[in-house]
């Protein structure tokens, strides 16, 4: 039984380098002699002979063989270990020429391998980037300067009093702003959107609209006129984009929809109303005012001209003034430097005071005899021998349309000509009348 240990571990371990039974190119191995063994019946290996005995010589060539195939192994593997150096010393190398040319190559700071990604916007971001590099060049800004006398000195100075925005409308250098942008002005400055500043002519202006055109002398080549639109077919709900100088600073976009339609608001200079104004919820701060409103297509629909908001800053509702009011208007300052609006030529009594009268009407305080009211013989408020006041004519309707309020009078007027003639209808005492009016411009735009 130990002679079959031995042999098994002879046969199924690899012999070392220093075994005695390792070949060599020069010896031979010599093998001490074995007895003849008479092996137990117990299961054997497969290499070993069915024989009942083991031969000296069978023995002999299965140490050859077994030592031949290792000699092959031996040799695969170091094939195997040499592969393995040479992948080695190929990673090496190739560090050392990569850290080699980031040592030579002048780079900045962790940017050898930064990879910038292109900048990725979407298609409505893309419509709103280009709607604003079309129409900023025609957005100009104005400054408006008063004179003003210094109390030392007594110098008189040239100071900037306000300022607001505006919009080139023709190649003729005509700019449209808001009236009160430029009022109380004694000189204009006009900066258009390469920087370069002008000085501006005032064309002339409409109180009633908040409505005003400058002119500018510089080159066309420098005057790109807005695109103009239409107001009458606009909805709630639309998408518009206000450009302008809020706070003196430079060309700002805006954006938000339209939250309403056919508002009405109050001249800021005569306090007369202004019918059709689109309100939108775009931030409008000082500033904005004289810029344009406009909508997704980038031509002009309106002029944003007031905010309601009690501190003064954008609150979430703005007014601009639609630009089918404004076109009719700029053609008239244009072409005749005034705007032809009908009068009645009455000074009427604030809407608080006929209320507590207990009637509903437009109590007329004043009717020169050189105008139009004065001339068809309507009465105004006065006062008798005895200092009693006696109320004049109450208006009530004008070609039969109901007047309760003086907005109501503007109203209908705004839809009336110079020249034409209108029935007014009047409370007189304790009666009523009918008389008939021609309508003649207001006498300072005659």
């Amino acid at each position: 039984m130990a002679a079959y240990s031995l042999l098994s571990s002879l046969f199924l371990q690899s012999p070392s380098p220093s075994s005695p039974y390792s070949r060599s190119p020069n010896r031979t191995p010599k093998l001490p002699p074995l007895p003849s063994l008479s092996l137990p019946p117990t299961p054997r290996p497969s290499f070993l002979s069915p024989s009942s005995k083991l031969s000296l010589s069978s023995l002999h060539n299965l140490i050859s063989s077994r030592t031949q195939s290792n000699t092959a192994s031996n040799s695969c593997d170091s094939n195997r270990y040499f592969a393995s150096a040479l992948d080695s010393l190929f990673l090496l190398c190739t560090s050392l020429a990569l850290s080699f040319s980031l040592f030579v190559t002048d780079v900045g700071p962790a940017s050898a391998f930064v990879v910038t990604a292109p900048r990725k916007l979407q298609s409505d971001e893309l419509a709103t980037v280009r709607l604003f590099q079309e129409n900023t060049p025609s957005v100009v800004y104005i400054t408006n300067l008063a004179v003003r006398q210094d109390a030392f000195t007594l110098d008189v100075l040239e100071v900037p009093q306000g300022s607001g925005s505006g919009f080139v409308w023709d190649k003729d250098g005509h700019i449209v702003t808001n009236y009160h942008v430029i009022r109380g002005a004694s000189d204009l400055k006009v900066t258009l959107a390469d920087q370069s500043t002008y000085d501006a002519k005032v064309v002339g202006f409409d109180q009633d609209k908040d409505v005003a055109v400058l002119r500018v002398d510089a080159p066309k080549d420098k005057l790109r006129p807005i695109p103009i639109g239409i107001s009458a077919d606009l909805l709630v709900g639309q998408k518009v984009y206000a450009i302008g100088n809020p706070f003196g600073l430079d060309h700002t976009l805006t954006t938000g929809v339209i939250s309403g339609l056919r508002r009405e608001i109050s001249s800021a200079a005569t306090g007369r109303p202004i019918q059709d104004v689109i309100q939108t919820d775009a931030a409008i701060n000082p500033g904005n005012s004289g810029g344009p409103l406009l909508d997704s297509s980038g031509n002009l629909i309106g002029i944003n001209t007031a905010i309601y908001s009690p501190s003064g800053a954008s609150s979430g509702v703005g007014f601009s003034i639609p630009v089918d009011t404004v076109g009719g208007i700029v053609d008239q300052l244009v072409k005749f430097g005034k705007v032809t609006r009908p009068v009645l030529g009455i000074k009427f009594a604030p809407d608080q005071s006929v209320e507590q009268l207990g009637v509903s009407g437009v109590l007329v305080l004043d009717a020169p005899a050189n105008g139009p009211a004065g001339k068809a013989g309507l009465q105004p408020t006065k006062r008798d021998s005895y200092g009693r006041l006696i109320l004049g004519d109450i208006i009530t309707s004008v070609n039969g349309k109901k007047v309760t309020s003086g907005s109501d009078l503007y109203r209908i007027l705004d839809q009336c000509k110079v020249g034409e003639q209108v029935t007014v209808e009047v409370l007189r005492g304790d009666h009523k009348e009918k008389i008939p009016v021609i309508l003649e411009p207001k006498p300072d735009e005659s």
